[in-house]
């Protein structure tokens, strides 16, 4: 393979995730995308070349070139995440038939489960206008990639009754209506048992294991409210892209 291409998907990468950083404020203060980038803190506008993925971070040692305040981590990690993610998943996408359709399925799905992790991790919150958008787009590149259209709805329904009979049961307080539509979402983009169950499997093991660190560190009491987002958004990353193996090495266990 052509070291350029890589080089290309993972540049490509980094700017989708300084996008998405900038997508996941504007969506939290309800403005729009037009218009430049600005400090959060002093709201000065941010120039071109202070505002280069991950680069930029370093060379400003982390603070605003303007009021000097600092900079989150969460920008260069999401950007140099994104870019990581976009380039595995290209690797393995790369000797597939309609590689096009599929990685602008991959990457769409990659960039909703990104700002729903940074989104419901902050401000404990799914956006669903982002899942409702995604869900439609998924569905209409999954049927052109071959899926077959009621199988789609089957799973999405199945993803969404897992988490709505939970919000039924506890009363609203063991999970959020936005968990609801973000099972569907993982149900039209994984229609099949098993990887449904290993999004579960992951995301309720490493919610568990955070949860008790927070616990043991006396960070989080008992009846707190940890938001569950984040670890279906890790669940499903993982899966998405070491799915098949985990799958396959746990079967051969037996």
């Amino acid at each position: 393979m052509d070291i350029f291409i890589p080089i290309i998907v993972f540049g490509f990468g980094l700017i989708i995730g300084s996008f998405l950083n900038c997508f996941v404020w504007r969506l939290y203060k309800s403005e729009t995308l037009g218009g430049r980038s600005y400090c959060p803190k002093c709201h000065h506008q941010i120039n071109w070349y202070d505002n280069l993925p991950v680069l930029s971070f370093f060379l400003l040692q982390g603070r605003c070139r303007y009021c000097r305040e600092a900079i989150s981590w969460q920008y260069p990690l999401v950007e140099l995440s994104t870019a990581l993610l976009f380039l595995a998943t290209f690797m393995i996408d790369s000797a597939m038939p309609d590689l096009a359709w599929l990685l602008a399925r991959d990457w769409l799905f990659i960039s909703a489960l990104t700002i729903v992790f940074v989104y419901d991790l902050r401000w404990q919150l799914i956006p669903m206008n982002v899942v409702w958008a995604t869900g439609i787009v998924i569905f209409l590149l999954s049927v052109i990639l071959g899926a077959v259209w009621w199988q789609l709805l089957v799973y999405a329904a199945i993803g969404a009754g897992f988490f709505l009979i939970q919000y039924l049961v506890t009363k609203k307080r063991g999970v959020g209506e936005g968990d609801i539509w973000l099972g569907a979402l993982l149900g039209l983009s994984f229609p099949t048992v098993s990887q449904l169950m290993l999004i579960l499997v992951l995301s309720y093991g490493l919610g568990s294991i955070v949860s008790l660190g927070l616990l043991a560190r006396r960070k989080k009491g008992w009846k707190s409210r940890i938001a569950l987002g984040p670890f279906l958004a890790i669940g499903a990353i993982i899966t998405l892209i070491w799915g098949e193996r985990l799958i396959n090495w746990y079967l051969g266990l037996f």
